[in-house]
């Protein structure tokens, strides 16, 4: 493999090539000897040659860094000269190595001086050793322990969040039970006292007065539970995102007073004293008036329910900058501390020792707040705790589309004679509702079921058909479609009279050929102004 003398001529020995060969020719490791200071290769064994890929002429009487290019950024050179100056052997383990493969290898270094005659250094052994194979399972082991680590961590995460939701799903069971309880307590007042009044009814004969008394009290009841359940409705409505708003320019004080003339009989029948203070000038907002008010009522009515008899409550309302700040401020039993952060989540209520004597579902706040913040306004509450009243601060864009306030709506006069048609299988709600529309003037007729309703609709030929949904046999809706299906029933108008108010029962009935759609029980002054507004036939 190479040409070179027996013999040194000064020491008498092989030269380092032969001296190499004699030691490493036959070794299974890949073996190199180099010069200590220029690096130049002058032995390479076969098994070194097979490891780098190139032939032995290719190798020798060149620097080493040409069979090793990564020895100069891996510390492979400094090494070799650190070997070479000190004598001391050393290991360089587990270097990266790409040569000509497509996948990187891994060569582990062995090194120590070759020695002359002298005793000191006049080269470097290198003994190379192939360690893919372990540096690659060393390699998988740490990323299987990582991902285990991993693994263990995402468990633990996945254990709390399974705990967290275990949490929640009781806490909403819960509150499930307690909504549950709660709303059977609401609607068994109302109901027991339809009851009562029912049998004080039969009872009254000629007694006027108490007739009278037990009729305004059955209105009350009825007006309580239908304030329940539109808030149970409008609760349903925010959740699934199908609250709809009707926005128009409208002016605080109406809004105001609005609230204030439906929370009057919860005011006064607490002995409560109400002030109320807004801006000499008119402030306009961009809203829902019914919405706008209710969440003033529902204010006015939650310091009234949870202030004591005598109590003061304070409706107080001032401009700031472009918005209008309106304060309602009790002395009532106020509000702890822990219960401040939840008091406008749904059926969230203050414990109080006669709490339960004062009704309500807890989702009054709640709407508070979801309309509050549907007009882009916010809401706060503010209570030194129990004993000490509270503060609900309400804040409103002010609208600066508009100056005025609008006029007050006018009174519905009565309009001309209708003839009207009214169909629904409760006989007592037809005739009851039938009654009303002859006392107000109207010529009326009733049917009981959908198919009566056609025969009817086609004989008596109404303006107006007052028609229930669920009926047996033809309901409402097939009822619709028969009497638009005639010629003579083009013109009719049709108006739903049902419990349903979602929006999708409304669409249903609009489908169907009806005009209007109105949620029982019917409000007369809607019914009035519906008959006002007919087209003279």
């Amino acid at each position: 493999m190479h040409t070179e003398p027996d013999c040194d001529a000064v020491e008498h020995v092989p030269p380092i090539p032969r001296l190499c060969r004699y030691l490493s020719e036959l070794s299974p490791q890949p073996m190199v000897a180099v010069d200590g200071t220029t690096h130049i290769v002058s032995y390479v064994n076969p098994a070194f040659i097979q490891l780098v890929g190139k032939a032995g002429t290719d190798l020798v009487g060149r620097p080493f860094a040409d069979a090793v290019p990564e020895g100069a950024r891996n510390g492979c050179l400094e090494l070799l000269d650190r070997v070479f100056r000190t004598g001391v052997a050393e290991n360089l383990g587990e270097q990266e190595h790409r040569q000509l493969q497509p996948q990187p290898v891994y060569w582990s270094y062995a090194m120590w001086a070759i020695l002359g005659a002298n005793e000191q250094p006049v080269g470097v052994m290198i003994q190379v050793t192939d360690t893919t194979e372990t540096a690659l399972f060393r390699q998988k082991s740490v990323a299987m322990n990582e991902s285990l680590l991993i693994s263990a961590k995402r468990q633990h995460e996945l254990t709390e969040v399974a705990e967290a939701l275990s949490v929640r799903l009781q806490s909403a069971v819960r509150g499930r039970d307690h909504f549950l309880a709660v709303l059977s307590h609401e609607l068994r007042n109302p109901l027991s006292a339809f009851s009562t009044g029912l049998q004080l009814l039969k009872l009254s004969a000629g007694d006027l007065d108490l007739a009278e008394n037990t009729r305004d009290m059955m209105e009350r009841q009825l007006r309580q539970m239908l304030r329940l359940v539109d808030d149970l409705l409008d609760i349903s409505r925010i959740t699934t995102g199908k609250l709809k708003l009707h926005k128009e320019s409208v002016g605080l004080a109406s809004v105001v007073r609005d609230a204030v003339e439906a929370s009057r009989a919860q005011i006064e029948s607490g002995g409560h004293h109400l002030t109320v203070t807004l801006p000499p000038s008119p402030i306009m907002l961009d809203g829902d008036p019914a919405r706008l008010s209710q969440v003033f009522l529902n204010l006015l009515n939650n310091a009234a329910k949870y202030s004591e008899p005598g109590g003061s409550i304070q409706l107080t309302a001032r401009l700031d900058g472009s918005e209008v700040e309106i304060s309602v401020r009790d002395k009532g039993i106020g509000i702890p501390a822990a219960k401040l952060p939840h008091i406008f989540e749904a059926f969230v209520q203050v414990d109080t020792s006669w709490r339960r004597t004062q009704g309500g579902m807890g989702i009054g706040l709640s709407l508070v707040k979801e309309f509050v913040e549907l007009h882009g306004g916010r809401v706060e509450v503010r209570s030194e705790g129990l004993g000490q009243g509270s503060e609900f601060l309400v804040r409103f864009p002010v609208f600066v589309g508009a100056a005025v306030e609008p006029i007050d709506r006018l009174e519905i006069p009565s309009g001309p004679r209708r003839r009207i048609l009214v169909v629904d299988d409760n006989r007592d709600a037809a005739a009851t509702l039938a009654m009303m529309l002859k006392i107000m003037g109207h010529e009326v007729r009733k049917a009981d079921e959908g198919e009566a309703a056609v025969t009817a609709a086609e004989e008596f030929r109404p303006e107006l058909v007052l028609m229930d949904l669920g009926m047996p046999n033809v309901d409402g809706f097939e009822a619709a479609r028969r009497i638009r299906a005639q010629p003579w029933g083009q013109k009719i108008i049709l108006v739903a009279l049902t419990g349903w108010g979602a929006e999708r029962d409304r669409q249903r009935t609009q489908e169907a050929g009806f005009n209007r759609h109105l949620v029982k029980p019917v409000e007369m002054d809607a019914l009035m102004r519906m008959l006002a507004e007919m087209p003279l036939s």
